[in-house]
């Protein structure tokens, strides 16, 4: 089969340890678009957060596109017409709050405007999540929140123990509600329920026409493992999780080992240039 979409993961996948885009990596993406294919960067991050990788990657033409928060937005790169959107609105932000509270987890929500958390004691975590995306960080008390603000997604956020056990308090009704992510050991992501990485994948591929066997998606985390699963080609990192590979249609070498290039000469160019 003939490999038509290459959808890729940031951290973790497309980025090394040092969070760059190598230049073996940058090429192999660079000869993959020149061969026709449509190369479209899939992430959690909003699009302030990977604006700059795609300028590193020449993905930003009129036909290009980006999946940002997890699934939750996708957009045009070029003119940031949105052409898929799952988000959700004050009373989610009220319901998901209250729940992180109960379960006894820092917790923020993020949206164009910023990342907002309505704890005092500010995590370190959301600090470390502003820097990598680029957004401002505003504490709110739930009470002084934009009761018309709608979210692309929000975040129960602390130590990998504190959250394990807060995590295991939560209702279970929650994820019949909510699609639930654990995309780091510090980091629950919680969305609406038709957002994820999988369905976007799966939703932009049948916007531009092509078909589940001639997509390739390439991650490493709990926030992979839905688009690993559905696309024909789904490609786990070597440093990925032990479910991401276990879905995989092949494990490639690592984020530090240029991983992506590896996978993309195996399955893409290699094609390319025997033909």
């Amino acid at each position: 089969m003939t490999i038509e979409l290459i959808a890729i993961d940031l951290d973790g996948t497309l980025l090394d340890p040092n969070h760059a885009v190598t230049d073996e990596v940058k090429q192999a993406v660079k000869a993959a678009k020149a061969a026709g294919v449509k190369v479209v960067i899939c992430t959690g991050r909003p699009l302030p957060g990977a604006i700059g990788f795609l300028d590193e990657l020449d993905i930003s033409g009129a036909d290009d596109y980006i999946i940002t928060y997890n699934g939750g937005l996708v957009q045009n790169v070029k003119t940031g017409e949105v052409v898929i959107r799952h988000m959700m609105d004050h009373q989610d932000y009220l319901k998901l709050n209250d729940a992180a509270a109960q379960a006894g987890s820092h917790f923020h929500a993020i949206n164009n405007d910023g990342i907002f958390t309505p704890n005092k004691d500010i995590s370190e975590y959301s600090v470390r999540e502003a820097y990598l995306i680029g957004l401002p960080l505003f504490y709110r008390s739930k009470e002084e929140m934009d009761p018309t603000a709608i979210y692309n997604k929000t975040m129960m956020i602390d130590k990998p123990e504190v959250l394990e056990t807060a995590v295991s308090r939560l209702p279970k009704s929650l994820y019949d509600d909510y699609t639930i992510l654990r995309s780091e050991p510090f980091f629950l992501e919680i969305l609406n329920k038709k957002a994820s990485k999988g369905n976007a994948v799966k939703e932009l591929s049948e916007l531009l026409s092509i078909r589940q066997e001639n997509v390739m998606t390439l991650g490493d985390g709990g926030n992979d493992l839905d688009m690993i699963e559905w696309a024909g080609y789904g490609i786990a990192m070597a440093n990925a999780t032990d479910a991401v590979k276990a879905a995989a249609f092949d494990v490639t070498s690592s984020n530090a080992e240029n991983g992506v290039a590896r996978a993309i000469e195996k399955y893409v160019l290699t094609g390319i240039h025997s033909s």
